[in-house]
């Protein structure tokens, strides 16, 4: 993997204020939630749950250093994945049913998942990968302005289902560094 001398989108975001109106922006999508095109306009700041089954906080099934991603993004200390549970999609075949469909993993705060990109480039890792982060995109805003104010350095990658409502997009923009979206015929 080539270094660059190029700052992740987030830093620039960070240093500008940009990121701090996103993350007020995506956190009052919550009360009547919007984030992907179901529009299930529950309130989430009360405890309701749409499709995704998430509410305020975002549940984690795992983060670590992945080397099952594509060839540019592990390099040799691989990608540092967080991964998401509960989805937007709920695809009857989908590959992780047990974190998808079944949520398993454990509900943790934006300060908790800034902490884990933090671990991960402490770890060597060469970006933070969020896999299945649609349902949860106020929590990561909130996470990415955290981390970036306490050194985060390596970029981020937006690792989707691609049920991604247009608004929510551009939230993510100039926050987000790469775009990967999964498909499947």
């Amino acid at each position: 993997m080539t270094k660059t001398s190029a700052k992740p989108s987030c830093i620039e975001s960070s240093n500008s204020g940009a990121l701090k109106e996103k993350v007020s922006k995506a956190s009052e999508l919550l009360a009547n939630c919007t984030l992907c095109p179901r529009r299930c306009g529950v309130n989430r700041t009360a405890g309701e749950t749409g499709i995704c089954r998430t509410g305020t906080d975002a549940v984690v099934y795992s983060f670590d250093a992945h080397f099952g991603e594509e060839t540019p993004l592990v390099g040799r200390n691989g990608s540092g994945t967080i991964f998401f549970s509960f989805c937007n999609m709920l695809c009857n075949f989908c590959q992780n049913h047990e974190i998808s469909h079944k949520g398993e993993g454990r509900a943790v705060s934006s300060d908790n998942i800034a902490f884990m990109m933090l671990a991960l480039q402490k770890q060597g890792c060469h970006n933070i990968n969020l896999v299945t982060p649609s349902h949860v995109v106020p929590q990561i805003l909130a996470a990415i302005e955290t981390a970036a104010e306490n050194g985060l350095s390596v970029p981020v990658v937006y690792n989707t289902g691609g049920y991604d409502s247009v608004e929510t997009l551009k939230l993510l923009e100039g926050v987000v560094d790469i775009y990967m979206p999964d498909f499947t015929a």
